[in-house]
C-alpha cells in the first residue's frame, strides 16, 4: 500500500490533550445533524475540546447564534450574505446590549476562511460538493481533517490527496470510522480486504421488478437510520455504499476488487477488517453517530462515555446477507468510475443528486435514479486521471452532470406521460 489518507497507525505531534487544556476545533456545518452532535458532545467535554468557530449555510440563525453563545466562539461563518443582519441581531440577543459580538465572515468562501483559521482540528459536516474548498483549505493549512463531508473526497480525490499528509484525515463516517479502528489490529500491509456493511435499506430482498413502482415515501422508510431525504433515499438505492467503497479506497489505498459490501440489516457492526491470516476485526456499536464523532476530534485518545454501549444482559440477533447486484447495480457502477478517476466521480455524484430530486418529485421512477447516473457516467466518457485536476475541472464537471441528468430525467418523463 501506498501512504494513506486516513492512517490509524500514524500518531501526530498532538497539542491540546485534557493535560495541556482543551484543543481547539473548528466545527463546519454546525447547525446540521453532525455539527449538532459534535456542539453536544464539545459542550459536555469543556475540558477536552474548545470550539473557536463555527460556519453554517445560514438558513438557522437562532441556532447558529444560540452555539456561538454557549460555546464562546470567536468567528461565526455563514454562506447566506443575506444572513448577515438576522445573524448579528440573533447574537446581539444572545449576548446581550454592549457585548462584544464574534467576527462574522460571509458568502460562499466563508466556510473556506474558517477551516484556515488558527486551531487544532477542524470538523467538516458540511453536506455536498461544496465541502471541497473548506477540505482542502483545513489541509493546506496543517490541520487535523475530520472528514464527515464524504463529497469533497469523492468528487476531489486527487486533490485531496495531493495535500493529504498520512493521518491527517480521520473520517467519520461509521463505516469508515469503523475501518479506521478496526485496521489497528494488524499492520497495512496484513489488510486483505475491506468490508463495508450495508443496512439493505428499506427495500433489502426486493427484486429490481419489484423496485420499479417503490414510491418516495417507500424509499424515505429507512428501517435504523434517521437522515436527510437525499441521503435517505441513496441508502435505499444503495448509492451511498458505492460512494463508501470509492472513499474507502481513497482513505485507506485498498484496490476495489478487495472492497466489499456485506448487507448487514441490524447496523451494528459499522464495518470490517480481513487480515492476510483469516481474522476478521469488526467495529461495532448501536446505529449512532457519537462515537465516530467523538474518535475524530479526540484521536489518537478516546472519549469517556461519549456514548452508551451495547446492553449485553439483553438477547440480540445479527444477520448478514451477499449484496443483490442485479437488483441494486449503484455498488458496481459506483467501483466502475472510481476506477475511471479524473472528474468520473463528480459526475457520478452530481447526476445522482439531480436523479434523486427527480424521483422526490415523481418525474424519475426510483430504478431511473441509477439508470439515468449511469447513462450519465457513459456520456461523460473516460476523463485524463493526471495530475493537473483543479476545483474548476470539478465544478465543469458537475455543472455538466447536473444539466445532462436533468434533460435526461425530464425525457424519462416525458416519455411516461
Amino acid at each position: 500500500m501506498t501512504d494513506a489518507l486516513a492512517d490509524p497507525h500514524y500518531r501526530p505531534h498532538v497539542t491540546g490533550d485534557p493535560a495541556d487544556g482543551p484543543r481547539d476545533i473548528v466545527i463546519l456545518g454546525s447547525t446540521g445533524s453532525i455539527g449538532t452532535q459534535a456542539v453536544d458532545l464539545v459542550l459536555r467535554n469543556p475540558d477536552r475540546f474548545r470550539v473557536t468557530a463555527l460556519s453554517a449555510a445560514g438558513s438557522r440563525v437562532a441556532l447558529l447564534a444560540e452555539q456561538a453563545h454557549r460555546l464562546g466562539v470567536q468567528t461565526v461563518a455563514v454562506a447566506d450574505e443575506a444572513a448577515v443582519g438576522p445573524l448579528r441581531e440573533a447574537l446581539a440577543g444572545q449576548y446581550g446590549a454592549g457585548a462584544v459580538l464574534p467576527e462574522i465572515l460571509a458568502g460562499p468562501e466563508a466556510a473556506t476562511q474558517a477551516a484556515g483559521l488558527e486551531c487544532h482540528s477542524v470538523l467538516n459536516g458540511i453536506t455536498g460538493s461544496i465541502g471541497l474548498r473548506p477540505t482542502l483549505a483545513a489541509l493546506e493549512a496543517g490541520r487535523v481533517l475530520v472528514l464527515a463531508n464524504k463529497e469533497s473526497l469523492i468528487v476531489g480525490g486527487p486533490l485531496v490527496k495531493a495535500l493529504a499528509k498520512p493521518g491527517q484525515i480521520v473520517p467519520v463516517d461509521s463505516e469508515h470510522s469503523a475501518l479506521f479502528q478496526a485496521m489497528t489490529a494488524g499492520r497495512r500491509e496484513e489488510v486483505r480486504k475491506l468490508l463495508v456493511t450495508a443496512s439493505g435499506g428499506p427495500f433489502r430482498g426486493r427484486s429490481r421488478a419489484e423496485l420499479a413502482h417503490v414510491t418516495p415515501a417507500d424509499a424515505l422508510a429507512h428501517p435504523t437510520w434517521a437522515m436527510g431525504p437525499v441521503i435517505t433515499v441513496n441508502s435505499a438505492t444503495l448509492v451511498n455504499k458505492g460512494l463508501e467503497v470509492i472513499e474507502a479506497h481513497l482513505l485507506y489505498d485498498v484496490p476495489f476488487d478487495r472492497i466489499e459490501v456485506v448487507v448487514h440489516p441490524q447496523s451494528y457492526i459499522h464495518s470490517m477488517v480481513e487480515f492476510v491470516d483469516g481474522s476478521t476485526i469488526a467495529q461495532a456499536g448501536p446505529p449512532d453517530m457519537t462515537v465516530p464523532i467523538s474518535l475524530g476530534l479526540g484521536w489518537p485518545d478516546r472519549v469517556p462515555d461519549a456514548a452508551p454501549a451495547f446492553d449485553w444482559s439483553r438477547a440480540m440477533s445479527w444477520e448478514f446477507f451477499p449484496l443483490d447486484d442485479e437488483a441494486f447495480p449503484s455498488v458496481a457502477l459506483a467501483r466502475h468510475v472510481g476506477s475511471l478517476g479524473g472528474t468520473a466521480p463528480a459526475v457520478f455524484n452530481a447526476a445522482n443528486e439531480e436523479c434523486v430530486d427527480a424521483f422526490l418529485a415523481g418525474r424519475l421512477p426510483f430504478t431511473g435514479i441509477v439508470d439515468t447516473v449511469a447513462k450519465v457516467v457513459e456520456e461523460h466518457g473516460t476523463p485524463g486521471t493526471g495530475t493537473s485536476l483543479t476545483v474548476e475541472d470539478v465544478l465543469e464537471a458537475e455543472a455538466w452532470a447536473r444539466a445532462r441528468a436533468v434533460e435526461l430525467a425530464q425525457a424519462t418523463e416525458a416519455a411516461r406521460v
